[in-house]
């Protein structure tokens, strides 16, 4: 692990790293329950309309890619201090146009709500800046509703959907729609 930046936030540390380890993030438990879901229309002003529906279970699939390390990448983990586990993560790159991208940010289950992801997204943001990027990207599913509310309180708009995205995916995000927020950086 590198000591480039570190950030402390309660109990926990924010660390970038040259790359994620598979093993350390494999026992943090990144699936949520899905129980409300954002229904057509979407607007810049947000989800709208939000339907509770019948709960499950969805476990996130990380991305093989995250553990290697491409250019244009920055790799933050949230350790907790006493234990040191990997209670969350988030991959940051420069996307294709230009602008910064988040490949996935994650908190693991029981660390939920403790300012963890703030403080992930804020490393985030500050690499972005220090790579002169002037807009950050992240796509959700209209399914992870407390995601969306995050990316709101945190200052990201709305930009578009994708209906048809998770189309070709041979999972339950069949009926999922794809979410992509911005967050203008200057």
């Amino acid at each position: 692990m590198s000591n480039q930046s570190v950030l402390r936030t309660g109990v926990k540390m924010i660390e970038r790293v040259s790359k994620l380890s598979a093993v350390a993030v494999a026992s943090a438990d990144f699936s949520f329950t899905v129980f409300e879901k954002a229904l057509l229309p979407f607007n810049e002003e947000g989800l709208g309309k939000i339907k509770t529906i019948p709960a499950y279970e969805k476990t996130c699939v990380r991305d093989d890619d995250l553990y290697v390390e491409p250019n244009d990448t920055c790799r933050m983990i949230a350790t907790a201090s006493v234990k040191g586990e990997v209670v969350g993560y988030v991959a940051v790159s420069r996307s294709w146009n230009g602008c910064a991208q988040i490949d996935e940010i994650m908190i693991s289950r029981p660390h939920r709500g403790a300012g963890i992801g703030r403080a992930l997204m804020d490393e985030a943001v500050l690499w972005a800046k220090q790579n002169n990027l002037s807009i950050m990207r992240v796509e959700t599913q209209n399914t992870n509703v407390a995601a969306c509310r995050f990316y709101e309180r945190y200052g990201f708009k709305l930009g578009g959907f994708d209906r048809h995205l998770y189309d070709a995916v041979d999972t339950d995000q069949r009926a999922e729609t794809a979410l992509f927020w911005y967050l203008p950086l200057g």
